[in-house]
């Protein structure tokens, strides 16, 4: 590496550093705010968040830094893999934030931490009407944020402000392809699910609202937790509205659960899922965190892990096999007279529901087909941010059938809008993307024997060699063919989807 080379390499590597504490300290707000920050505090602690969040940005934007970056990226022949990866997404950056100032990005911060304070007032009190001016200040923020873009290919056609924010989430899929996804899915699932509501099969779920306390929830959560190996040195867990994981430092990986005193289930499906969100931060290789390449990860690789845990184990035989005496021993109440056999088909029970995060695993890609379809249709400017309500309840009534009684069940039930649109179909490619990988682990180990026994060391760790390790270097794309060899195709998930409930209800 020539020394030009070097003493910019040093510069930008010195400027991310100090950087790095400024974002350390967003989190730990950040997390205060979701879980035990007091109502009236909340508004001052955003406030509070978004200056830090702009003396931050402050530092990249000073010259000598931009300068720096943009050399590495026009000699990136000189680098190694991994400054080679950290100069690709630097130059993302720039050409993403050059027209951004530290005050517009401090306002843009402003704006979605009121939301998000705003959404909790609104969810409540179920008034969206509350929410709704937060919501036209998102939409207006985030197409001014696309205006001030720079496009990495000037040559190339303008996308539409929904396609570069589906771009920031998923680097590389496009409204295009994610329609013909959804239209493969809406082709081959509602003729299943018309096949599985006639079917005579019934599953029992009585025991699934036997009221459990919170107190045995939580031991169940953590006793889940050490199950699945999480590192409670480096992580922990607390409760929240709307749960979620967040990867505070290097060695802080906090995740969060909600417990509800009639659906025991809701906080163990819950924990699993995000443990899955902090397995890819907790075993992502060390370079990648010298490098400060860890945000190159898509939210679709990130959903697949999460989801891959929660649903392609937690929902198999052989996990509910190790779930079972657990669930006998805390909650024994709640499993009196129930055998291993009626858990393992409620888990799996198929029936439209309301609340996305407590959906079904067969159904849940229609809750996220009606959000894409609304955010398309919001970031277009073809309905009004009033228009929400009536359309997602048409939309539940068209896709599954019945309809919400008040907006708390309804259009308010996710935060995600408090942030942005963009994020939600990647739950839908996140299922698409581990039924592919689902394949080859399987194929490659006793993946069921592992889990009867309890072995999610073995589990772990080949997860972290096939999956983990190259997700911050490689597009969504590349990543997945690294790993299976193949291009990405949603057919994989539709044959298991088919295969699993075709057996379950005998059709």
């Amino acid at each position: 590496m020539q020394a030009q080379t070097e003493e910019r390499r040093k510069l930008v590597l010195d400027t991310l550093k100090l950087a790095e504490k400024y974002e350390h300290v967003c989190h730990v707000l950040n997390f205060d705010l979701e879980t035990i920050c007091p109502p009236a505090a909340m508004e001052e602690q955003g406030d509070l968040i978004a200056y830090f969040e702009a003396e931050g940005f402050r530092l990249t934007k000073a010259p000598a830094f931009q300068e720096a970056a943009e050399y590495l990226y026009a000699h990136r022949d000189e680098l190694d893999e991994a400054d080679r990866v950290m100069a690709d997404q630097l130059h993302r950056t720039y050409l993403h934030t050059r027209n951004i100032t530290p005050e517009k990005m401090k306002e843009f911060s402003e704006v979605r931490n009121r939301a998000y304070v705003r959404w909790i007032e609104a969810k409540q009190a179920s008034d969206f009407e509350r929410f709704a001016p937060s919501l036209e200040d998102i939409v207006r923020i985030q197409r001014e944020e696309v205006a001030l873009r720079d496009q990495e290919d000037p040559a190339a056609p303008v996308p539409s402000v929904y396609d570069r924010l589906l771009d920031d989430y998923e680097r590389g899929m496009t409204t295009e392809q994610l329609d013909a996804c959804f239209e493969a899915c809406k082709r081959r699932l509602i003729p299943l699910l018309d096949k599985i509501r006639k079917s005579t099969v019934r599953i029992r779920t009585d025991f699934l609202s036997r009221p459990v306390t919170d107190d045995a929830q939580a031991r169940m959560a953590r006793r889940m937790l050490e199950v699945l190996h999480f590192d409670f040195s480096r992580g922990n867990f607390t409760t929240t509205e709307h749960p979620f994981t967040d990867w505070l430092g290097r060695n802080d990986t906090r995740l969060t659960t909600h417990y509800h005193p009639d659906a025991f289930l809701s906080s163990i499906y819950s924990i699993i899922h995000e443990s899955g969100h902090a397995f890819f931060e907790m075993l992502q290789p060390e370079e990648d965190r010298d490098h400060y390449i860890t945000g190159g990860k898509t939210m679709g690789m990130h959903e697949s892990v999460s989801r891959f845990y929660e649903n392609l184990i937690g929902r198999s035989e052989a996990f509910i096999h190790l779930l079972y005496p657990m669930v006998c021993e805390i909650f024994p109440e709640a499993m009196e007279g129930v055998s291993e056999r009626e858990l393992y088909e409620a888990v799996n029970l198929v029936q439209p529901s309301l609340i996305r995060t407590e959906a079904d695993e067969f159904t849940y890609t229609f809750h996220i087909i009606i959000r894409y379809e609304i955010e398309k249709l919001l970031m277009s400017g073809e309905i009004r941010t009033e228009d929400v309500p009536a359309l997602w309840k048409a939309k539940y009534r068209e896709y599954l059938g019945i309809e919400p009684v008040d907006d708390r069940e309804g259009c308010l039930q996710d935060v995600h809008w408090s942030f942005g649109m963009g994020y939600f179909p990647t739950y839908a490619l996140g299922n698409m993307y581990n039924a592919m990988y689902y394949k080859r682990i399987k194929a490659e180990m006793d993946l069921d024997g592992a889990v009867a026994a309890g072995d999610f060391a073995s589990v772990n760790a080949w997860m972290a060699d096939n999956v983990f390790r190259r997700g911050n270097r490689l597009t969504p794309a590349e990543w997945i063919r690294e790993i299976t060899g193949r291009d990405f195709t949603p057919d994989d998930y539709l044959d298991y989807l088919e295969e699993k409930y075709t057996d379950l209800y005998k059709l």
